[in-house]
């Protein structure tokens, strides 16, 4: 049996971790033993793997940014435990880390690389000093999965090393995410939408690379054109830049037709209530599990051509340039006056795309082979 040892910071709400969280149960399916280790304890999805007995949890307690010591002898501690053949981390540090503790214990190191076209500028200096350092570390990888081909020609242009990378797309939970009418007409009432207005949601975390702003500026003008159309944000972020777009969305005349839910565990539910999913990103998407959710319970999507949206979406939704905010409300105003009819059949399209090509046991059996293959590799 192939021991692998799964890093990543948390189990909080994400695109990764709930990747972390189908994969780890995937792997066990198949054969591996799976210990997932966390930076950070609790999490949002920690619930989705606890229910998953065979997969061995450990959480390192980490208590901040600067708590390094007492986190590394902890983390080393865990790898002497579980005796893993393969460490995967899975984004960031954790997989420089995968490489340092590898060469310690004599396991393979498996990178995984999440993002693409990430404006290092927008952010602070100790992400730009990690991604450079991750350039250099990644020679040292026995296999690096990345979850898009945007991604892969991303990294590969900053240095790191290209020879050894794997495209592995996410893949989507088709059972869970489907189709649900009850699901859909208990979370409009909720939101106080009625059946007649049509509702068009952003489901990302408060990060500048959401570009939640063009969101805003594109609910803006389709709302002069479609005096039906109701907007939600969903998703956490920092307070400060929460109150920055709200102050946008008061300024823009948006702020009543507008509800900003915050974060939910229940997505189901979320995308049947859409009509319309948008993504708005400008940078730093790799694949957008939003998006391929959303299809999935057969809703349509507007996307900016970032990462590999433009290739999930295909012919089921509309693509646009990113931050272009009139471009945008093109792309949503053009899905949202489809008769019911074309919408319907759009909407059953986008299901049968993920459905046939972006499948949870797609990532599962990909994924299972490049780390089967990695531990025939030569350093």
């Amino acid at each position: 049996m192939v021991r692998i040892f799964l890093l990543i910071r948390s189990l909080d709400r994400g695109g990764a971790e709930r990747q972390v969280v189908e994969l780890a149960s995937g792997l066990v399916d198949r054969g591996f033993h799976v210990t997932v280790c966390t930076f950070y304890d609790g999490g949002a999805l920690r619930p989705h793997l606890e229910a998953t007995p065979a997969v061995e949890l450990v959480s390192l307690g980490k208590k901040g940014r600067w708590d390094v010591g007492l986190f590394l002898w902890r983390l080393q501690r865990a790898v002497r435990r579980a005796k893993p053949d393969i460490i995967h981390g899975y984004m960031g540090i954790a997989n420089e880390l995968s490489v340092v503790l590898g060469r310690l214990s004599g396991a393979k190191s498996v990178w995984g690389l999440r993002a693409s076209n990430m404006n290092l500028s927008r952010y602070d200096a100790v992400s730009r000093y990690a991604f450079r350092a991750g350039a250099l570390a990644s020679r040292f990888a026995d296999a690096i999965i990345v979850n898009s081909e945007a991604g892969r020609a991303h990294h590969a242009e900053h240095g790191y090393r290209s020879d050894r990378m794997v495209v592995v797309h996410n893949g989507i939970d088709c059972e869970r995410f489907r189709p649900d009418p009850e699901a859909r007409a208990r979370l409009r009432a909720e939101w106080q939408i009625t059946p007649d207005e049509r509702l068009l949601g952003l489901v990302a975390r408060l990060d500048p690379k959401k570009d939640h702003a063009t969101f805003l500026k594109a609910a803006a003008e389709l709302s002069k054109r479609e005096p039906r159309a109701r907007f939600v944000c969903v998703g956490a972020g920092a307070e400060a830049y929460k109150a920055e777009l709200q102050v946008l969305a008061r300024d823009l005349a948006i702020a009543d037709i507008l509800r900003w839910a915050g974060p939910r565990d229940d997505m189901l539910a979320v995308y049947n209530a859409l009509d319309v999913l948008v993504l708005s990103s400008s940078f730093g998407e790799g694949f957008p599990n939003v998006v391929g959710e959303a299809m999935a319970c057969g809703t349509p999507c507007v996307v900016t051509d970032v990462g590999d949206a433009a290739l999930v979406v295909g012919e089921t939704g509309a693509v646009v340039p990113p931050s272009d905010f009139v471009a945008l409300a093109d792309g949503m105003h053009s899905v949202l006056i489809l008769p019911e009819v074309k919408a319907k059949t759009l909407g059953e399209a986008a299901r049968d795309r993920i459905v046939s090509k972006f499948s949870k046991e797609a990532l599962i059996g990909a994924t299972a082979e490049v780390l089967r293959a990695s531990l025939r590799s030569a350093r």
